[in-house]
């Protein structure tokens, strides 16, 4: 792998950052209502809460805001959330972990559930049992998440208490426990997005000639489809996984509602209906760094599968 291709997908990054940053910092504003009324409540006079604002720092221009926005940043300063008063880095250091982990646990239930099943949806095409697969994994796609965390939590967690209905946990078990049932939730999803890409290109593949000339080498069919088979139809896999690492990330803000996990997610709620905007800012500006970090691998190990990549 060329040192130019990864440099030149790193510098991407900056520009889209930047947009994110831009959007971010207007769309917020056009929230309904202001920081000011949402800290003091409907009693307050509209002098107390055009006093909170000018304390703020809100009733600048928009220029003006958005330029100590941005010199605040270049210090690696987020401000201070509105309504806790605690640094938004500290809030985000101490909420992130939780939200990582239950985002790469439904990763790895996802690809779990999605790779064997396409793979004998794949050897079994146009039989009952391709059928079956792709029409329960159809229905759970169509589903939302939330309705699917409500069902899980209600059925799973409170009626045969099999799983707890909330928390994190304790230690690296505790979480594995906990996050279950979130983790489910999210996985399933994706793995009703993995489960068709990667059983089309199985089929695919399994038609070509190099294919072919395996089976006629007398290779078992277990060393042709782990060799030849899935590393070349899980190219386009793992693209549509890194592409969908966002979407997990915006599940996770529905299951840990639902399910009272205290990562960012859940934060970002409080936020929105609190109209803290430090604390908005900074979780939509991490989340796009994420996001985008998570395309740069999912670049490379494209890259590292298929070297044609490196040419596009």
């Amino acid at each position: 792998m060329h040192a130019s291709y990864v440099i030149r997908r790193l510098l991407q990054i900056i520009p889209t950052f930047l947009a994110v940053m831009l959007v971010v910092f207007l769309l917020v504003r056009l929230l309904p209502g202001d920081p000011a009324s949402a800290i003091l409540g409907d009693r307050a006079t509209a002098e107390i809460v055009e006093r909170t604002n000018r304390e703020l720092g809100l009733d600048r221009p928009l220029p003006i805001q958005f330029g100590v926005f941005v010199r605040n940043l270049l210090q690696g300063d987020l401000g201070d959330s509105i309504s806790l008063k605690i640094p938004v880095l500290r809030l985000i250091g101490e909420r992130l972990p939780t939200t990582l982990f239950l985002t790469a646990y439904a990763a790895v239930l996802g690809v779990l559930m999605a790779v064997p099943l396409a793979v004998l949806a794949a050897v079994r095409r146009n039989t009952w049992v391709d059928a079956l697969i792709r029409a329960v994994f159809q229905v759970g796609l169509s589903l939302p998440v939330f309705y699917v965390a409500l069902q899980l939590l209600s059925l799973l967690g409170a009626r045969l208490g099999w799983f707890p209905i909330g928390g994190y946990g304790e230690g690296f078990g505790g979480h594995l426990y906990h996050l279950f049932l979130p983790a489910l939730t999210l996985g399933l999803n994706l793995a009703a997005i993995l489960v068709r890409t990667l059983r089309n290109s199985i089929i695919e593949v399994l038609t070509a000639e190099y294919v072919d000339f395996a089976r006629a080498k007398g290779l078992r069919s277990r060393v042709i489809m782990t060799r030849h088979v899935l590393r070349n139809a899980l190219i386009a896999t793992v693209t549509l996984l890194g592409l969908n690492i966002g979407a997990l990330i915006g599940g996770a803000v529905i299951t840990e509602t639902v399910f009272a996990i205290p990562g960012v997610g859940r934060l970002m709620v409080d936020a929105i209906f609190g109209r803290d905007y430090p604390v908005i800012q900074g979780l939509t500006l991490t989340f796009a760094l994420i996001v985008s970090l998570v395309f740069l691998v999912t670049d490379l190990i494209h890259a590292r599968l298929d070297p044609r990549a490196e040419l596009s």
